[in-house]
C-alpha cells in the first residue's frame, strides 16, 4: 500500500471497438481510450484485446504489441485494466502503465466452453493504486456474491470489473454493482463490451457504468463502441 494514500481517484470506464483476434489494431484501440479519458486507473472489458473469442493465443506481459497502450498510459500518468487471455492459460487482467505490464488478475469464476480453454484463477487480488485497493473482478465473478465477500475482505474500497453481456443483459450491470455496493458499502465499476463480437455476441451490452457505495449510477456510457465514461473519488477521512 502506498505509504501516503492520495485523496482523490479518477476511474474511467471504455469500450473500444474491437477487432476479432488483431492484438496490435486492439492496442491502439485502447491506447486511443487510455488518451481520452485522462484518468488513473481506466478498466476495460473482459477479454478486450483479443475480443470474447476463447481460441485466442494468450498475451503475454512483454508482448511488443502493448506498445502503444504503454506509451499511453506514461503520456496520461494512467493503469488501464486490460482483459486478455494470459499464459496459464487464463482469462486474466493486465494491468498496463508507463512502465510496462503485468497480469494482475485470473478470472476465478469461469462457465460453459470456458472451463474447455482455461485454469479458473487461484485466489481474489487486490489492486493499491495510490492508496487506493481495488478488488479485481471479471464478468461472472460479478455474480458470485461469494467472490465478492472474499475480495472484500482483503479489505478494498473498489469492487472493478470486465465484462462481456449480451444486449438483453443490459440491466445486469447495475443489479450486480447495487448488491456489491449494499454488501459491501463500496464502490463498483464495470467496462462492459460494446459491438459485436466472439462466440455468438452479436449485440452487447455496452452501458459501461460507475456506482458509488450506496448504489446510485455516478456515470455511464451509452451502447456504441468508443465511449469513455468517468468519476472523481474523494476520501471523506
Amino acid at each position: 500500500m502506498s505509504e501516503y494514500p492520495v485523496r482523490e481517484l479518477t476511474v474511467a470506464v471504455a469500450q473500444p471497438s474491437t477487432a476479432s483476434y488483431d492484438v496490435e489494431a486492439n492496442a491502439l484501440a485502447h491506447a486511443k481510450s487510455v488518451l481520452a479519458a485522462d484518468a488513473r486507473v481506466v478498466v476495460f472489458p473482459e477479454l478486450s484485446l483479443t475480443g470474447y473469442h476463447l481460441d485466442a493465443e494468450p498475451v503475454a506481459p512483454d508482448d511488443a504489441r502493448l506498445a502503444p497502450i504503454i506509451a499511453a498510459c506514461a503520456e496520461t500518468g494512467s493503469i488501464a485494466l486490460v482483459g486478455a487471455p494470459v499464459p496459464g492459460p487464463y482469462i486474466g487482467t493486465l494491468a498496463i502503465d508507463g512502465e510496462g505490464a503485468r497480469v494482475a488478475y485470473a478470472k476465478q469464476h469461469l462457465h460453459g466452453e470456458e472451463n474447455d480453454r482455461f485454469l479458473p484463477g487461484p485466489k481474489p487480488v487486490v489492486l493499491d493504486v495510490d492508496g487506493w485497493r481495488l478488488g479485481l473482478a471479471i464478468c461472472r465473478d460479478t455474480g458470485q456474491p461469494v467472490h465478492a465477500a472474499d475480495t472484500a475482505a482483503l479489505g478494498i474500497d473498489g469492487y472493478v470489473a470486465g465484462v462481456v453481456h449480451g444486449e438483453h443483459e443490459r440491466h445486469v450491470h447495475g443489479e450486480r454493482a447495487r448488491r456489491v455496493a449494499a454488501d459491501h458499502g463500496v464502490w463498483a465499476v464495470t467496462s462492459a463490451f460494446a459491438g459485436p463480437t466472439g462466440h455468438g455476441f452479436d449485440r452487447t451490452s455496452g452501458r459501461s457504468g460507475i456506482w458509488s457505495a450506496s448504489g446510485e449510477l455516478l456515470a455511464e456510457t451509452g451502447p456504441a463502441p468508443d465511449e469513455v465514461a468517468s468519476c472523481t473519488f474523494v476520501r471523506n477521512d
